[in-house]
């Protein structure tokens, strides 16, 4: 169950605009697991480019349309779609539609 009272964030690892996160609320300071939450990126907005030195991430998309930019690349985010980030590699997320881009983001050591 996530929490239905979202942090606002506004420019995520240095994008622009404004997210809502709906983090998990069951404590992750056990295992692997560092971070699970819902995020809606409002139109327009985005999460900048960013490294993951010491943590991986995976992004499944909901609903909305956007641009997954990574190491070397770009490619279109749609809803069922899926992106990791390995140990090493850089990315963001930009909402490129009209509506919110929704998408889980999980991030483990």
């Amino acid at each position: 169950m996530q929490n239905e009272r979202p942090e606002i964030a506004a420019n995520l690892r240095g994008g622009i605009g404004e997210a809502r996160i709906f983090a998990s609320p069951i404590p992750l300071s056990c295992g692997p697991l560092t971070f699970a939450s819902r995020i809606e990126l409002a139109p327009g907005a985005s999460i900048g480019l960013h490294r993951h030195e010491d943590d991986e991430e995976v992004y499944a998309v909901v609903s909305g349309e956007g641009l997954y930019i990574y190491d070397g690349g770009e490619c279109p985010a749609h809803a069922g779609d899926i992106f990791t980030t390995k140990k090493g590699m850089s990315h963001a997320l930009k909402n490129c539609g009209g509506v919110p881009l929704i998408f889980f983001a999980v991030v483990a050591k």
